[in-house]
């Protein structure tokens, strides 16, 4: 959960246009905006909703006392009427979207608010920020796991990003389908599974790697995973057997040819008795890394530095658009960017899956101002998630975590088969607007 007021993390020019719209007098008008993405990134097929409950937590903290208003005033970002507005803020609209754990396509809209223009306005660099990180690794995390089959992934990434982006990256991956984290904030505020035994440092602390893994053995007990890869693989696995016996747990290998030192490592392991030995393989491992050694006798991976950022595309380029508003007459009218390559479509949006007689996704049904009909085994996406001003219970904390790692279980089974493999192409399903 969030530790500090969340109101500041937000972009100047969103209070300024907040002042500019108090003055003409259309900050109360009722809006619409829409986060989306146009495209997803080269060589991905579909997207992972993630963030949104990372965003639900926030809103509760979304306010503005005096230590922001005093930073705001002395630093001259906005006059006193718009401090004045500060002051009293709280959202009080409506907040829908794609649970997350969700796939999403060029176009979903992904997550809708509905308030005035000035509450809306406020919390667009918040959600895009939550939104754009969270996706991007859950969507690399997605298919990492594709590549893994039903070996299980490790997020191990920490050391390799900020320390708040860690802890939404471990949360992320769990999304995906990734068994555990070695990141223990992650762990403490959303009840993930937590691993983890030693690095190369502590092999080096000792005078020899036999009375490292002897001091290891007899901490943890010989289930324990032992790295044996700081001197020289072959000794540093006869070793770990001679110390731990049949009931080692696992080695873990970090360097090198992966895919042959871990056949040749799975047969010495074999031929020493310990047939129940598992293999975990780190070392800068990514999605296609994962495929490579589909075909070697691995059991597990940690995955950290591909993953935290995205596997290459560390953003999901998610945007936040006005869709509609209310003119002078009080009624709602759709507006949209016209741009060139950054076009938007005006109006509020309803969203549904098509599905055929199989369960499987065959298209993405947009609806402009209505829900497009649907059929009876149609899914309809977009969930409220605040209520005038209400977060609603169930998408926060530990409780949202698996409540989105069961949906992006489930809507992964909705995809087509070819949606899991790694080659490029269009996004697995088309979007259609019906207007």
């Amino acid at each position: 959960m969030w530790q500090q007021p969340t109101s500041l993390f937000t972009d100047h020019y969103e209070l300024t246009m907040l002042q500019a719209s108090l003055h003409s007098g259309a900050a109360h008008r009722p809006s619409v905006f829409e986060a989306f993405a146009r495209r997803l990134p080269e060589g991905r097929r579909y997207g992972v909703v993630a963030g949104t409950g990372r965003i639900l937590e926030g809103l509760k903290e979304f306010r503005f006392g005096e230590e922001q208003l005093s930073f705001l005033r002395d630093t001259h970002v906005v006059d006193e009427t718009t401090l004045d507005y500060l002051r009293n803020f709280s959202f009080s609209g409506n907040i829908y979207g794609y649970a997350e754990g969700e796939i999403y396509f060029p176009n979903s809209p992904v997550l809708i608010v509905e308030s005035t223009f000035a509450e809306a306005c406020v919390l667009e660099t918040f959600i895009l920020s939550a939104l754009n990180h969270d996706s991007a690794i859950a969507s690399a995390a997605s298919r990492m796991i594709a590549s893994s089959g039903t070996r299980p992934c490790i997020e191990m990434g920490s050391r390799r990003t900020h320390e708040e982006s860690a802890v939404a990256a471990a949360r992320a991956a769990i999304i995906a389908g990734f068994d555990s984290t070695s990141n223990l904030e992650a762990g403490h505020r959303y009840g993930l599974k937590t691993v983890g035994t030693a690095a190369h440092s502590f092999t080096l602390l000792h005078d020899s790697e036999r009375a490292a893994f002897k001091a290891q053995v007899a901490s943890m007990g010989a289930g324990t995973t032992l790295l044996v890869d700081t001197y020289d693989v072959e000794n540093g696995v006869r070793t770990a057997v001679e110390v731990a016996g049949p009931e080692l747990g696992a080695v873990r290998l970090d360097s090198g040819d992966l895919v042959e030192q871990a056949r040749w490592v799975r047969d010495l392991l074999d031929d020493l008795g310990n047939e129940n030995t598992r293999i975990l393989v780190t070392s800068d491992l990514d999605e296609y890394a994962i495929a490579a050694l589909g075909s070697a006798p691995v059991d597990a991976y940690g995955v950290g530095t591909s993953l935290v950022t995205g596997s290459g595309h560390p953003t999901a380029s998610m945007v936040y658009k006005l869709v509609a508003r209310h003119n002078d007459a009080g009624e709602f009218v759709s507006v949209a960017k016209a741009a060139k390559n950054k076009a938007s479509v005006g109006g509020r949006k309803f969203a549904l899956r098509r599905l055929n007689e199989r369960g499987r996704a065959t298209e993405e049904l947009v609806g402009v101002g209505e829900l497009p009909e649907a059929d009876a085994n149609d899914r309809v996406l977009l969930r409220q998630f605040v209520v005038n001003g209400e977060i609603q219970d169930g998408w926060m904390g530990a409780e949202g975590v698996r409540r989105a790692t069961q949906r992006h279980k489930d809507s992964i089974l909705e995809m087509p088969g070819s949606s899991r493999r790694l080659q490029r192409g269009e996004p697995v399903i088309p979007t259609v607007y019906i207007d």
